[in-house]
């Protein structure tokens, strides 16, 4: 072993642990693991910066766009009115399915569950059907159908750009369509059967109740008039006549001791946490005022009609890391936050010392007239949508064209798909399907540092020595046992290291190591290739595998062990159909 091929081992070991624990953005893990490649000579400064211009980060900035474009001109709000349609949760289901099979291939499947979940919820909720039992298939589903297409994840991107800088021919567009239809198609009747009835249901018991996502965290003031002036919180009971919980509580800015055991005064805040129908019947019974101290709002509103409702923060969001005082202005339309919610965790923060992630919901209020402007902002998703009200007109077929056109004429062999994808961006952007701002905002460019920085990892990874090094200590073992038991022993390594760190890392990790081990059999490298490929694109089992999955957790009110029973079954089935089918479309 050389000192290269220590270093190279040794910076992937620390990506792996900081990617795993997400210590640190995973955007600021590629830039980290790019330096210190850099640093150490371990790439040279072309190398090094050559994930930047690589076609792979071009063409998925420049795919979602083309996904924002869509979305934005109205091409997509026919789905709202098919999935109504529906009579029976099993028919859902089935149109669901249909839909995201057309579209998922061919847009970026985060932006697929951006757009789907408020339709979703609104569909579910009017035909009884509990949202829990549709949101983990969307974000299972928009994941298969991706895997279909070359440009349906960024990951089948990210693995041929690298195959290709490894001398591989790479792979065209509908390459990987077959299996990904055998896979689909086999998830989908899972998902009908047996993985339909390991789904919560998380359904009110009144049909007409207005959808909850969880506990929220908000803050009630105790006004002169509150009959809870004079007695403690223990005394009060208020976790058993109303089923909300004082976490803390505020007297002037500081938080007193056991909150519990103080006698409450004029004045004090309480930082309260259940459902919000509960925390409202409190404010109202008790004498309590919402503690509005950050109140988003622009000139006065008196008079003005109001709406409550939910949204999440998005995967792409600027809010992340934020609190809510640090939000850009252009972002609040006028809206007042009146709680927050955050799956798997109980805050115990003022709602504006919070710093925003992904998947948390915030419950506001604000002016009606101002949720054209919420439902086309990049930084969050409405949860509690119920019509689009998209004016689709003449760029909604334009989008739709260009899309096509996009795809058709990459997939001929006429042009990259890098250079078509730009073409349709800038088209979209001229036709004012979506404006300048609005190009900058639609790009998650986590995704595009993360590529760009993990690039050069892969070739580090190549020309030092630590792929091969990796491949003869791991799956040299069962080598003597033939390449389709290794095969099955890399798909499974590829699988778990999806679960616990960014797709993109594992196919960066594992794409080198697919290569030396086709080296090391001599046999031809696409089945550990589409193996790294379908692995890394398909993650069921964690609710943080994939950012899909992190969106669905919060809105579906899914616990974590949800994931696990309804994915991991799935995982299994894909593993065994990736073993089976690889060597017969693309032989050893």
């Amino acid at each position: 072993m050389t000192t290269e091929i220590i270093a190279v081992l040794a910076i992937a070991l620390v990506a792996i642990v900081l990617f795993a624990t997400e210590k640190l953005r995973m955007d600021a893990v590629a830039l980290l693991v790019l330096s210190g490649l850099a640093i150490l000579g371990l790439v040279n400064p072309e190398q090094a910066l050559s994930g930047f211009s690589n076609a792979a980060t071009i063409t998925v900035a420049a795919m979602f766009i083309l996904a924002a474009g869509l979305q934005n001109s109205g091409a997509l709000s026919g789905v709202g009115r098919l999935l109504g349609k529906a009579k029976s949760p099993f028919v859902f289901l089935l149109i669901l399915f249909a839909v995201l099979a057309v579209i998922a291939p061919f847009v970026n499947n985060t932006a697929v569950v951006a757009v789907f979940m408020p339709i979703v919820i609104a569909a579910t909720t009017s035909i009884g059907m509990s949202p829990s039992k549709a949101l983990i298939p969307l974000s299972y589903v928009s994941q298969m159908a991706g895997v279909c297409t070359l440009v349906g994840t960024s990951t089948n991107l990210l693995v041929n750009a690298m195959a290709k800088d490894m001398g591989h021919p790479g792979f065209s567009m509908f390459e990987f369509t077959p299996l990904g239809l055998i896979c689909m198609a086999a998830g989908c009747v899972y998902l009908l059967t047996i993985g339909r009835w390991l789904l919560p249901d998380s359904r009110a018991t009144d049909p007409d109740e207005h959808y909850e996502l969880g506990k929220y965290l908000t803050e009630l003031r105790v006004m002169p008039e509150s009959s809870l002036i004079g007695q403690s919180v223990g005394e009060a009971h208020l976790g058993e006549e109303f089923g909300v919980y004082v976490l803390e509580l505020l007297r002037g800015d500081e938080k007193v001791w056991s909150p519990r055991s103080q006698v409450l005064q004029e004045g004090d805040v309480l930082l309260a946490r259940g459902e919000w129908s509960d925390l409202d019947k409190l404010r109202e019974g008790a004498g309590l005022e919402l503690n509005t101290e950050f109140t988003l709002r622009r000139g006065d509103l008196k008079d003005v009609k109001q709406v409550i409702t939910e949204i999440m923060i998005a995967p792409n969001s600027r809010a992340i890391g934020r609190t809510l005082s640090m939000i850009d202005p252009r972002w609040r339309h006028g809206a007042t936050v009146l709680g927050i919610h955050r799956r798997g965790q109980v805050l115990r923060q003022k709602v504006r010392d919070v710093r925003l992630d992904v998947g948390d919901v915030l419950l506001v209020i604000m002016p009606e007239a101002e949720m054209g402007a919420l439902r086309s902002d990049r930084n969050v998703i409405v949860l509690s949508e119920r019509d689009a009200k998209k004016q689709s007109g003449w760029r909604a077929p334009f989008a739709l064209l260009t899309m096509v056109l996009v795809i058709a004429v990459s997939a001929v062999g006429w042009v990259p798909i890098a250079i078509t994808s730009l073409v349709g961006a800038v088209a979209m952007t001229l036709a004012g399907c979506l404006d300048a701002d609005e190009v900058y905002d639609a790009i998650d460019w986590r995704i595009i540092i993360l590529m760009a920085g993990l690039l050069p990892l892969g070739v580090a990874m190549s020309t030092s020595g630590a792929a091969e090094f990796l491949v003869n200590n791991t799956l040299g073992l069962v080598r003597e046992f033939g390449p389709h038991v290794v095969l099955a022993v890399l798909y499974l390594m590829a699988l778990l290291l999806t679960e616990f760190m960014s797709n993109a890392a594992a196919a960066v990790l594992l794409t080198p190591i697919g290569m030396s081990t086709a080296k090391m059999l001599d046999v031809d490298p696409t089945p550990f290739l589409i193996a790294v490929t379908f692995a890394a694109s398909t993650s069921f089992s964690t609710p943080v595998g994939y950012q899909t999955n992190t969106m669905v957790y919060s809105a579906g009110g899914y616990r974590f062990i949800d994931f696990v029973k309804v994915g991991l079954p799935l995982n299994f089935i894909f593993w065994v159909i990736g073993t089976i089918a690889i060597p017969v479309f693309w032989p050893f």
